[in-house]
């Protein structure tokens, strides 16, 4: 099948399944790639934790912060699905900042992200982005800020989250203004599939990140345990899937790195709003890993 029409088929198949999808594939060795919407800015979700654990590694190498340090982190007692690691604690802990830096990255810990963006603030995260030559990816606000969405307020009132979700997809503008902060990409945090693509090939590639740095972050987003969206169409006993997921809201995101035996690189982001007001939508994971599969393929054929 020609480009043009795989790319019309899997725009069709989107719109089907309820996505607005913007996607990115990279092959890291060539630069060759193929997208669908890759220039669309998008509200980024946990993806932010990528750039907040090049920025935290980076300070640790530089001795600007000690990985041994130890983060007194208040309980988060977060009763609301979704939250993982220290948002459920319901004691303070006493956390070192490597460990922190895992549960950020590995298990998408909102809690102790914001531990980290206490001692990193996301004006110094946009920064280095910056000082790497890294553009497109924008962070105003912590993951507190992110998390406090009509979904919390609504609490048991909104049944399965539907009217949180129903806000969510009937409010937003053509421009990708919201009345919901945290989806509007004039006060959230965002990127571009494209801009989180560079961030990934600026990692797995020579670039101004210090070799160490990316290193240490590329074996974080190894160990991501969150693996049922891209990751059953990539991962395998013969290839390794790095990535990081994001969720909010109707938002479903994924940004990684597959890596073949024969030495194939491929820099892999998916992002999605969803127009269906349901929480649980395996359909729309599913769909997510055979369009950036699809994509991936093709590139490697060529």
């Amino acid at each position: 099948m020609n480009t043009p029409a795989l790319l019309h088929g899997l725009r069709e198949q989107l719109r089907d399944g309820g996505l607005h999808g913007c996607f990115l594939v990279r092959d890291l060795r060539s630069g060759e790639e193929l997208g669908i919407d890759p220039d669309t800015q998008l509200p980024a979700a946990s993806l932010v934790k990528v750039p907040l654990a090049l920025a935290t590694a980076e300070r640790i190498r530089r001795g600007e912060l000690d990985g041994a340090t130890a983060v007194d982190v208040p309980p988060g007692r977060t009763s609301t699905p979704g939250p993982t690691g220290l948002a459920r604690f319901r004691h303070p802990a006493r956390i070192a900042i490597d460990d922190l830096l895992y549960l950020s990255t590995c298990i998408s810990d909102g809690t102790a992200a914001d531990a980290l963006f206490a001692l990193t603030p996301t004006a110094r995260v946009n920064e280095l982005l910056r000082e790497y030559g890294l553009h497109g990816i924008t962070l105003r606000h912590t993951m507190a800020d992110l998390t406090d969405t009509p979904a919390e307020h609504l609490g048991p009132h909104d049944t399965e989250g539907r009217l949180a979700l129903s806000l969510a997809i009937d409010a937003a503008t053509d421009g990708h203004g919201h009345p919901v902060r945290q989806l509007d990409n004039s006060r959230t945090n965002t990127g571009s599939a494209r801009a989180w693509t560079d961030l990934l090939q600026a990692l797995w590639t020579p670039s101004a990140i210090h070799p160490e740095t990316a290193e240490r972050v590329r074996a974080l987003m190894a160990h991501n345990v969150l693996r049922h969206r891209l990751a059953p169409d990539f991962a395998s006993d013969a290839t390794t899937w790095s990535s990081k997921t994001g969720t909010l809201l109707n938002l479903r995101h994924e940004t990684g790195v597959v890596e073949h035996p024969d030495g194939q690189v491929f820099a892999v982001t998916a992002l999605t709003e969803s127009r269906v007001p349901a929480t649980a939508q395996p359909a729309a994971e599913a769909l997510m890993g055979h369009v950036a599969r699809t994509l991936c393929n093709h590139l490697r054929q060529r």
